[in-house]
């Protein structure tokens, strides 16, 4: 038993050790098959031959090699079914036009490649575009970015990177948000430098930037040379400069200018993405050199495949070169190289493999059939028109972004803007054709607008500046600033020249400064600053001497509601005082006529305090002595008034209206050579009528002689002018109406002068202030200092009850006051009458009113009259007593 135990347990040991191995067996079989079945998918592919043209002893050549060998790899290790296998034929051109020519010719000719993937540089493109074009082999090109590369109209050519004019508008965008109004370009004096310069002259001519100079530097100058060109540039008024070279030559453009001294405050550099794109491989000495300078390069976005590749880069690099050991940072560059072998492969797969041969070139001459010269023997791909169609349709996303060929080109995409500092890059923004300067990038997607009236982040400028520098400065080394100032045999105030022969023979300004009217015909040859004067134009006459003489001068002191208004308080008050003395004082008795002639009298006796009736009343005192007050008031005033009005003469302006001028056939006067004359020519006036001066004395001189003798009756001149010469004759002459628009004094710059902007800021911060109040003072006497001259004498403003309401306001509130505690009294007296309830309410209304009409006997001083009369006569107390 126990050995079949035994037997029994072996047995199922090795029963689970052969059912393992068949399970491992079976899993590396179903592993393997794949394998060995994409291995014979690509041993029965066709294999196409394409060339590859690069400068390969260069970094950027190694890089981009390896980025076009991994994206064929991972292109058909996720597609191993595909039937074309794409084999790369590598030639190195070493930087050299003739030798990428002589490759292509090779590839062509010898090895009969499908398409040529290269060459490195825009220049090494221009010739191979031809070739590519003759055999009809597509060229795919991911660094060469020469605008004037699709002039060449090639259907077999590609560009699998961006223009570089299609960053122009964001390097426009940039120079128009901080106001710069002039840009100095520096480029390489070749094909490549030239190409952006017609698009970056017009894109700055768009946001109203003037291209004073441009600068070229030769690949091969000097240090020597190179800092001589920047020392020129430092002699010149702008400090905005536009860089686009390649980075070895960029490298050392800011060397000399951070040693020459052109990398501190209020300097500004812009790189193009020539510079920016590659700019991990500027050595750090370099890039310590280049702090402050804003970049333009193309964005890439982020994602995961594409920080994976990254890594897996990095370790083919290493793999494919070793003697490298500090690995560069993996650019733009390289990811349109990963782009453009993906899509060929999809093209090529696309174009099928029916006929990869080449076909013999037709109407050849039979001499240069014979020729070595392989520009005439070069046959024709007959497979090159389907690849290029094919080629014109791909579109996938690839590591730089969508993958998109528009007329050949790839199209644009979005840029980034950055910001150098500190050894390192720092993204102060986005640039796009739809939505412009953004200052991050999901602005672009919600389309919200960033807050920042620039758009962009804070940038720290050259210096380390945090403040925008102004764009220009006036050079202490170089051509100092020649300011014009016309020349006047008057009106010095304004400006006084002194002349000397010996200087200024060219006749050429940078700026003009003097009185200088703002005119829209000037306009088209300057620029003009904001004035800096009161604007207008308007008419100065003398004044004419007047004395009042008219019959009804007396009534003029007061208004005509001052008179009603007076008039009106004297009745008011011979009502007031008669409610309160009627009753009680015998000066007030009798018929109903004599009651109301009697207030009347005592109300305006009162004018000239002639009252006599004694009241007994003692509210009627208070209301007596108050407008007694009031009274003496007003004709103290009106006294006063009068007086100046009869005894002092008055000045009229001696002509009102323009048009009274012109009906009299009078003179008037104007500067000579001004404006001026064409309104007044607009208006109808003779050259006979016209006469010109060139200063206030001259002006006053033909005011005195009049029109009659050969003077003027008026003036005409703008209203600076006018200001100067009533400060000195503010006595004799006013101005009046019309006054015609007119935008004042400036100062004049060349069109496009980065000077006219911060010289206008300038000007509104003095007039803002009082400074300007200042200068005026100390150079002109204002004309509102003539105040205590006899011109502010001459009118004496009527009185109007504005000045006395509140003596009014007193007068009646007393009045009311009085009488309402005077009837009330009397109601209060008399409240038997009123709560007799035998009689109807009409009847003890009608009798109190008979009551308040007839005469209180029972008042004191009726009661000591009575006693007094009855005293003295017997007769009539008996009578009285019957």
């Amino acid at each position: 038993m126990r050995r079949k135990k035994g037997l029994g347990g072996g047995f199922r040991v090795v029963v689970v050790v052969v059912i393992f191995l068949n399970i491992l067996l079976t899993a590396v079989a179903k592993v393997t098959e794949p394998l060995e079945e994409k291995e014979a998918a690509a041993a029965a592919a066709v294999k196409v031959k394409v060339g590859v043209v690069l400068d390969l002893n260069v970094i950027v050549g190694k890089m981009s090699l390896s980025c076009i060998s991994m994206a064929l790899a991972d292109f058909y290790a996720s597609r191993s079914y595909y039937k074309t296998r794409i084999i790369l034929n590598p030639i190195d051109s070493n930087g050299s036009v003739i030798r990428a020519a002589a490759a292509a010719l090779d590839l062509i000719k010898k090895v009969e490649v499908q398409a040529i993937i290269g060459p490195t540089s825009s220049m090494q493109a221009n010739f191979m575009i031809d070739i590519g074009d003759k055999a009809e082999v597509p060229i795919i090109s991911f660094s060469a970015t020469r605008p004037s590369l699709t002039s060449h109209r090639s259907s077999f050519f590609f560009r699998a990177a961006q223009n570089d004019s299609s960053q122009v508008k964001a390097i426009g965008a940039i120079v128009k948000t901080f106001k710069w109004r002039q840009v100095v370009p520096i480029y390489s004096d070749n094909e490549f430098g030239d190409g952006i310069i017609p698009d970056l002259i017009d894109a700055l001519q768009e946001v109203d930037t003037d291209v004073p100079y441009q600068s070229k530097i030769s690949p091969t100058a000097t240090d020597e040379q190179i800092s001589l060109e920047l020392y020129k540039l430092m002699t010149m008024q702008t400090r905005v400069f536009v860089v686009h070279m390649l980075a070895r030559d960029a490298s050392r453009l800011f060397a000399k200018a951070k040693e020459i001294g052109m990398m501190k405050e209020g300097y500004v550099w812009i790189i193009t993405d020539a510079i920016a794109n590659p700019l991990d491989l500027i050595e750090p000495s370099i890039l310590e050199s280049m702090q402050g300078v804003l970049g333009i390069r193309t964005h890439v976005p982020k994602s995961k495949r594409l920080e994976y590749f990254k890594l897996e880069w990095r370790k083919r690099f290493r793999r494919y070169y070793p003697t490298i050991e500090d690995i560069p940072e993996l650019n733009v560059f390289g990811l349109w190289a990963y782009d453009a072998a993906w899509a060929l492969a999809e093209a090529v797969e696309k174009a099928g493999t029916d006929n990869l041969k080449y076909k013999p070139a037709i109407n050849i001459p039979a001499m240069e059939m014979n020729s070595s010269n392989y520009l005439y023997s070069l046959g024709v791909n007959e497979n090159g028109v389907k690849l290029r169609d094919a080629l014109s349709k791909v579109s996938f996303k690839g590591l730089a972004g969508m993958f998109d060929l528009i007329n050949g080109e790839l199209e644009s995409s979005v840029f980034e803007i950055v910001n150098l500092v500190d050894n390192g890059r720092r993204n102060v923004g986005f640039w796009s054709v739809e939505s412009g300067l953004r200052r991050k990038l999901k602005d672009q997607l919600d389309g919200s607008r960033s807050r920042s009236t620039s758009g962009l982040r804070t940038i720290i400028w050259p210096g380390e500046a945090d403040f925008t520098p102004k764009g220009w400065e006036i050079p202490t080394n170089g051509k100092k600033l020649r300011v014009g100032v016309p020349i006047r045999s008057g009106f010095f105030e304004f400006v006084k020249v002194g002349f000397d022969p010996k200087t200024n023979e060219t006749k050429e300004f940078d700026a003009v400064v003097a009185d200088l009217t703002i005119r829209a015909n000037r306009s088209l040859y300057i620029d003009y600053t904001l004035p800096y004067t009161e604007s207008g134009v308007t008419m100065v006459v003398p004044m004419k001497s007047t004395r009042n003489k008219n019959a009804w001068e007396f009534i003029r002191p007061l208004t005509g509601q001052m008179w009603a208004l007076t008039g009106g308080f004297f009745l008011v008050i011979a009502l007031v005082v008669w409610i309160l003395e009627h009753r009680i004082n015998e000066e007030f008795d009798g018929s109903a006529l004599d009651q109301l002639c009697t207030s009347l009298w005592y109300s305006f006796s009162t004018m000239v305090f002639a009252h006599r009736d004694v009241t007994f009343n003692n509210w009627t005192r208070v209301v007596v002595i108050i407008w007694l007050f009031i009274v003496l008031v007003i004709t103290q005033s009106y006294t006063a008034s009068l007086a100046s009005l009869l005894t002092v003469q008055e000045l009229k302006p001696a002509v009102t209206d323009i048009n009274q001028l012109l009906k009299n056939g009078e003179n008037i006067g104007l500067q000579g050579g001004s404006f001026i004359y064409e309104i007044l020519k607009s208006l109808k006036f003779n050259d006979i009528q016209l006469k010109t001066y060139s200063s206030v004395e001259q002006m006053h001189e033909l005011f005195t002689k009049g029109s009659m003798n050969g003077g003027i009756s008026a003036a005409l001149d703008e209203i600076p002018y006018i200001n100067l010469f009533l400060a000195k004759y503010c006595s004799q002459y006013t101005t009046t109406e019309p006054t015609y628009k007119a935008e004042g004094f400036g100062f004049g710059f060349p069109i496009g002068s980065p000077l006219v902007p911060d010289i206008s800021r300038a000007i509104l911060q003095v007039t803002e202030s009082d400074r300007m109040r200042e200068i005026e003072n100390a150079w002109f006497q204002k004309p509102m200092d003539c105040s205590a001259s006899k011109a502010s004498e001459l009118s004496s403003s009527r009185l109007s009850p504005i000045s006395f309401w509140g003596l009014f306001m007193i007068i009646s509130v007393v009045s009311f006051v009085s009488c309402i505690s005077y009837i009330g009294k009397f109601l209060y007296d008399e409240r038997l009458v009123w709560l007799n309830v035998n009689h109807t309410i009409w009847a003890r209304i009608s009798r109190l009113f008979l009551m308040f009409m007839g005469r209180d006997l029972r008042a004191h001083p009726l009661r000591r009259r009575r006693r007094f009369i009855d005293n003295a006569n017997p007769v009539l107390r008996r009578n009285r007593s019957f």
